[in-house]
């Protein structure tokens, strides 16, 4: 935590970190995380904004399993009603998932989201088909196996990126305490389902975010999503993958800025 974060108490034990001042920005992370992959990125939001962040139940040692969006999604929205209003919503990947349930449970807590890659149920055959075989490696103690079928077969990364994952989990601490919480959020997401009409009923100002880089079914999503979506528009972030936030975090930030200075009213850009 930097000198110029506050931890806030919250009912739903999350350790909700705070910075800055002005208009409240709420960031949900993505998998693999606990937060800090955003830590640059509400750096910079924290010059002219609040910016909340916390860890997600799935990815808390203490939480009790197993974790549904749901349960997440009720976190949101528990932690934006104790924020000062308006909240504009921020969520990656998974996060953005969870972003779109709380959009959806409690839209009225919400003056509009950022959705940075969402990896919807929308597909078949579905990606997350690899989940079982993911959970019996880890079943065998074999959480390298696991992520190499995540990334290679959930997500949709060449093979011998899934060979260099594979051998990296058993030597990097971190991405052996936070790999098999990635799988079971996989697994959480799998059993939400298809949930594009239930998105068709919110009714705030939604950009959603894509990367020129990144694996083409995330893209194929968003534009799921955004034919549903009735406030919604496009950017995508030419050179960026799935990380921008970790690779150009001034950008994102000011991608995410530009849009609440916007009055939320999203135009359709894409930047170049």
């Amino acid at each position: 935590m930097s000198e110029h974060e506050n931890l806030v108490d919250d009912p739903t034990g999350a350790d909700v970190r705070v910075e800055g001042s002005g208009p409240t920005i709420l960031i949900v992370h993505p998998g693999m995380d606990d937060g800090r992959s955003w830590a640059k990125v509400a750096g910079e939001l924290a010059a002219a904004h609040t910016v909340a962040r916390f860890t997600r139940r799935q990815y808390r040692p203490s939480a009790r399993r197993p974790v549904s969006i749901a349960d997440e999604a009720a976190d949101v929205a528990s932690i934006a009603a104790g924020l000062a209003a308006p909240v504009l919503l921020v969520g990656h990947s998974s996060g953005a998932v969870v972003a779109l349930e709380a959009l959806a449970r409690s839209p009225h807590l919400f003056s509009g989201a950022v959705l940075y890659e969402p990896p919807l149920e929308t597909e078949l055959p579905s990606p997350y088909a690899a989940i079982d075989r993911a959970l019996e490696a880890l079943a065998n103690d074999r959480p390298g196996r696991a992520m190499q079928l995540f990334v290679r077969d959930m997500v949709g990364l060449p093979p011998a990126f899934g060979v260099v994952v594979r051998a990296m989990v058993p030597l990097v601490p971190r991405m052996r305490r936070l790999g098999p919480w990635q799988i079971l959020d996989a697994k959480s997401i799998a059993e939400l389902g298809d949930r594009l009409s239930v998105y068709a009923a919110i009714p705030v100002p939604v950009l959603l975010v894509g990367g020129s880089r990144s694996p083409a079914h995330l893209g194929r999503r968003l534009d799921a999503l955004a034919a549903v979506l009735p406030r919604s528009s496009r950017v995508e972030i030419e050179g960026q993958g799935h990380s921008a936030n970790a690779r150009d975090p001034r950008g994102m930030a000011r991608l995410i800025a530009d849009f609440a200075a916007s009055g939320l009213d999203p135009d359709g850009r894409t930047l170049r």
